[in-house]
């Protein structure tokens, strides 16, 4: 016969007379959406230096090799 003890105050499980420290985690809350409109960032194409802007026609965040530090300092609209 298996038998469970289990304590509260103490975070240990007893089965058959083995005690064994068992911890719990539950999630915490979910942080705030990476835009207060919902509106979501495609960064699956992500390259070094990425720059986030917004392409209107997709209607989304993008972060890729459209926008990086580098072509905005070699010869970007200003």
């Amino acid at each position: 016969m298996t038998s469970v003890n289990i304590t509260t105050d103490k975070n240990t499980v007893t089965v058959n007379g083995d005690t064994n420290v068992v911890t719990v985690a539950t999630p915490g809350p979910q942080g705030p959406s990476f835009a207060t409109s919902s509106t979501p960032l495609n960064d699956s194409n992500k390259v070094n230096n990425s720059i986030v802007y917004f392409d209107s026609t997709a209607g989304t965040f993008k972060a890729d090799q459209t926008r990086t530090v580098e072509n905005l300092v070699d010869g970007g609209n200003f």
